[in-house]
């Protein structure tokens, strides 16, 4: 039996004004290992967050995205199973469909004995999750800028020193088709050079560390303004993480999920936001994470190599 086991970190993009190009890895995880067995077909199990969500046929977006590879180049395990472990809630705002693209894309070429380098795997990914601004840091770890640039991408890795932060998940659907169709589709000169101008402040404020330019650098005029108020209690819970100390709150992704930065008084920043989604009826979960720096991890174990076999189909 060959075994593969792909780790990818969930993902917090935009960071206010770094829309569809910055992304943050963190330290959640969902870890995917493929067992090639010399039993014919197809399996898939899943545990973790959101477990019973996960499709366990030939729907299943790790088994779609391994597929694109295997087809790419017409061979394929004669038996596979995919056993799925979650730590990412689904649909949160934290890139848990870019964990799943990744992993998918990730084993299947680390099966076919990595015939696809990384920054392949990137182009490949971003075409199918349509921007870079998940993919890149989740498969580079740290924090990402990822332009396009015809037709290819040019990902830029900057450098930052550790620190936590403080996600905040309230029990709320937003489906990201009605997250994309709130925004504008047409910005103002004003707000599209304060964004601009935000995003190069952003990426300094990071780097750096500096929670005091971290609360001015991280305000956007583009995509939070139309979408918070589709989020029941986020203005209010993003005000609580404020004033029990965050230096600066964004959405997480498109939502419904935030994330706020501060160098400390983590547990009372999170517990302030919580009990204000709780006073507006929704439930909600929250996480202290690190920074996660080293992006998605491959690992391959052959007890056996003899049996695997990979024929064309």
């Amino acid at each position: 039996m060959m075994q593969v086991t792909v780790k990818i970190p969930a993902t917090s993009a935009n960071l206010g004004p770094g829309f569809d190009c910055l992304g943050l890895a963190l330290s959640l995880y969902h870890t995917v290992t493929f067992s090639v067995t010399g039993t014919p077909g197809l399996t898939i199990a899943a545990t973790g967050e959101d477990a019973h969500k996960v499709p366990a046929n030939e729907s299943n977006l790790v088994w779609q995205s391994a597929r694109l590879i295997f087809d790419r180049f017409s061979k394929y395990p004669s038996g596979l199973h995919i056993q799925q472990e979650n730590e990412i809630p689904i649909g949160s705002g934290l890139g848990s469909s870019s964990t799943a693209v990744l992993a998918g894309l990730f084993g299947a070429n680390a099966i076919l004995g990595d015939p696809l380098t990384r920054a392949d795997i990137l182009q490949i990914a971003t075409d199918l999750e349509g921007h870079p601004d998940n993919v890149a840091p989740a498969i580079y770890g740290g924090l990402v800028l990822g332009v396009k640039e015809d037709g290819g991408l040019l990902i830029e890795q900057i450098d930052m020193p550790q620190m936590d932060v403080v996600l905040v998940l309230p029990d709320y659907n937003l489906p990201t088709t009605e997250a994309r169709a709130a925004l504008p589709r047409e910005l103002s000169l004003q707000d599209a050079i304060f964004n601009t101008s935000h995003i190069a402040l952003l990426i300094r404020a990071l780097e750096t560390a500096n929670y005091e330019l971290l609360a001015v650098a991280m305000q956007d005029r583009f995509h939070q303004p139309h979408r918070i108020p589709l989020i029941t209690g986020m203005a209010d819970a993003m005000n609580a993480a404020k004033e029990a100390g965050a230096a600066a709150v964004a959405l997480s992704g498109a939502g419904p999920s935030l994330i706020a930065f501060t160098p400390e008084n983590h547990e009372q920043i999170g517990q302030a936001a919580a009990a204000v989604f709780q006073e507006h009826g929704l439930a909600s979960r929250r996480w202290i994470l690190s920074v996660d720096m080293q992006g998605t991890a491959v690992t391959i174990t052959e007890s056996d190599p003899i049996t695997l076999e990979i024929a064309d189909r």
